[in-house]
């Protein structure tokens, strides 16, 4: 793992979507400059500033924030625009196709919204602002069925901004992260500043070469253990403690439930590496050796968060659930700059 931490001298990165500053502390960590962020959630948006002390916050959908006539000279020079569109409408844990084209809202019951639109808005705003770089992060669901025709839209919007298009299915279990989160990355970069990374992938297709893959050794469940902590800060629901007292280690509840439910808990195995953690309060993991949901500390080594991050009066648990692993970001934008930026 190449991660740097120190000065801020690889560029300037903007945040669209940004949660709690999941993605943020990444790109940090890998030695870029994180001048500011957009988002649609009071509360988000709170957290993030008690984190970041960003130089730019707006409080806004990405509509409107894309529409915008007065920002700041500096988003017009940016390294790399960074944005996680709303992915609930592809998220295989949702609904996929039945919910495309619904009006939404966010759990803190912002404006409706139509989600799956929002990621053409960020495109809008690259085609705008012109950074050299563009990564967007979304749900693995985006790769499947019908969604991959969004997928092809992505691609064909991309390109009317003036940008190449990539797109990699990620493990985070396997670039330094002790949970299994998949997601999908959308990688561009700006086409006057392509050539000389140009390559052909195929008799017709050229596109800019960057290699990412990665291949670290997994991190079990053991390594980030509280071990003999009895209790989380989250009581367990008595259904589940029924069902928790009866499952085998590394099995999930609907094994053991009378009638086959409660899918979505499990067990943890101490020797295998984490589920992915989800941002719903009941279900995910339950401790091995005590019934009790992750402690704090668990979920924050489990999503390479800091132990000391402020979430405010936030749940920890929905606050990570919604953002990208801080080591998952940084191991791509180490890789984007050493393959492109380094060299433009």
């Amino acid at each position: 793992m190449i991660i740097y931490i120190g000065a801020k001298d690889k560029g300037k990165v903007f945040s669209c979507f940004a949660c709690g500053g999941g993605s943020t502390m990444g790109y940090k960590l890998s030695g870029f400059d994180v001048i500011g962020h957009n988002d649609i959630d009071k509360k988000m948006i709170e957290v993030y500033k008690a984190n970041h002390n960003p130089k730019y916050s707006f409080l806004e959908s990405i509509t409107t924030f894309a529409k915008r006539k007065d920002l700041p000279k500096e988003l017009y020079e940016l390294d790399i625009l960074d944005g996680s569109p709303p992915c609930s409408s592809f998220s295989i844990a949702g609904n996929l196709e039945k919910d495309w084209g619904k009006e939404k809202v966010f759990r803190e019951g912002q404006e409706l919204q139509v989600l799956d639109t929002l990621f053409f808005d960020f495109i809008y705003l690259a085609k705008e602002l012109q950074p050299k770089v563009v990564i967007a992060e979304n749900v693995k669901g985006l790769l499947m069925g019908e969604a991959r025709k969004y997928v092809r839209e992505i691609y064909k919007q991309f390109e009317g901004a003036g940008y190449y298009c990539q797109h990699f299915l990620l493990d985070a279990s396997k670039m330094g992260v002790p949970q299994r989160r998949e997601r999908v990355f959308f990688i561009c970069l700006r086409k006057d500043l392509a050539k000389p990374f140009l390559h052909y992938v195929d008799m017709f297709t050229e596109l800019p070469k960057i290699d990412i893959k990665f291949n670290e050794k997994e991190i079990p469940f053991v390594f980030i253990d509280d071990f003999d902590t009895i209790e989380s800060d989250v009581k367990i629901c008595p259904s589940y403690k029924v069902c928790w007292d009866k499952c085998k280690e590394g099995y999930c509840f609907d094994t053991v439930h009378h009638k086959g439910m409660l899918h979505n808990a499990f067990k943890i195995d101490r020797n295998k590496v984490l589920p992915t953690i989800p941002a719903h309060r009941d279900g995910g993991a339950y401790h091995y050796k005590y019934p009790r949901h992750l402690t704090k500390n668990e979920n924050c080594k489990a999503a390479t968060f800091p132990l000391d991050y402020n979430f405010l009066k936030l749940s920890h648990k929905y606050l990570i659930g919604m953002s990208v692993p801080p080591i998952m970001t940084a191991q791509i934008a180490t890789e984007v700059y050493h393959q492109w930026l380094s060299k433009i």
